[in-house]
């Protein structure tokens, strides 16, 4: 039996990507572009710290061994990347144009992305994957119970996603097992509202606009209710940060995008995970 709200995200999913867009004033697109060339710095650090690590006695998962002599000999490493609740595919065709893009400043080397998995419970929001030519695969699947093995992804991505998941933790322990040691999980999130600003924003402004542009575009007004409730029901950028750790991350760092409209919360799996 489908569920309700899986049924409205299919219902949704042809003007899904316009909307998003549209209601944001276009700042998701920046919001994803900053993840992902954040990201990019990260990895970077990371390959360069590797191949300078000679410490002896100090062991390292084959994967990262291969990674380090591709970067030593100055060949692009190779990322493994899952976009979970990846709906249409945006945050991971984002991914692969920065990271495949020029090097960072300074990066040990470049980067070259598997064709991606792009996950999501909605049958509705993969069919709009196919359109878009993205290199990638879209999976129906449940975050809570993903169908891959352990350490499969280098990169997961979760785009204003697990705000939808049933249980949230239960969601960061299952990318947790999936991803490889020393990855990283990026959630870019509409967390609930704490300062003012926020609230102001969430329970005045956002009920009072949202509904009635996304009726007007999409004749789904129930949808976008839905969307504005679930931000103000789900928890604070914190709790959540407090939750991921508890799950095993290390919160490597948390930016707040247009006063706190948004975050961008990166988690790093320890290496020796």
């Amino acid at each position: 039996m489908i569920s309700p709200v899986r049924k409205m995200f299919d219902g949704i999913a042809s003007r899904y990507d316009f909307l998003n867009h549209f209601l944001s004033c276009y700042q998701d697109v920046l919001w994803r572009r900053y993840c992902c060339k954040c990201l990019k710095k990260m990895m970077a650090v990371d390959g360069a710290n590797a191949v300078s690590e000679n410490a002896p006695g100090s062991v390292r998962i084959a994967r990262n061994a291969m990674d380090d002599a591709e970067c030593a000999a100055g060949t692009a490493r190779t990322v493994r990347l899952l976009d979970l609740c990846g709906g249409t595919g945006d945050f991971a065709n984002t991914f692969r144009k920065i990271f495949e893009g020029s090097s960072s400043k300074g990066a040990a080397c470049g980067f070259s992305v598997e064709p991606a998995v792009i996950g999501d419970f909605s049958y509705g929001m993969l069919a709009e994957v196919k359109p878009k030519k993205i290199d990638a695969y879209a999976v129906q699947l449940d975050a809570m119970k993903m169908p891959f093995a352990e350490r499969r992804f280098d990169v997961i991505l979760n785009g204003f996603g697990m705000r939808n998941v049933p249980d949230a933790r239960g969601a960061l322990m299952e990318s947790y097992r999936v991803l490889d040691a020393g990855g990283y999980l990026c959630v870019l999130e509409f967390f609930s509202p704490r300062n003012l600003f926020n609230k102001f924003f969430y329970k005045v402004l956002a009920p009072l606009f949202i509904p009635v542009m996304g009726a007007f575009f999409s004749g789904k007004r129930d949808a976008y209710e839905y969307l504005v409730n679930s931000i103000i029901r789900f928890l604070p950028v914190d709790e959540f940060c407090k939750m991921a750790e508890e799950c095993g991350f290390e919160v490597k760092k948390v930016k707040m995008f247009d006063g706190g409209i948004s975050f961008g919360v990166f988690l790093h799996k320890p290496g020796n995970a």
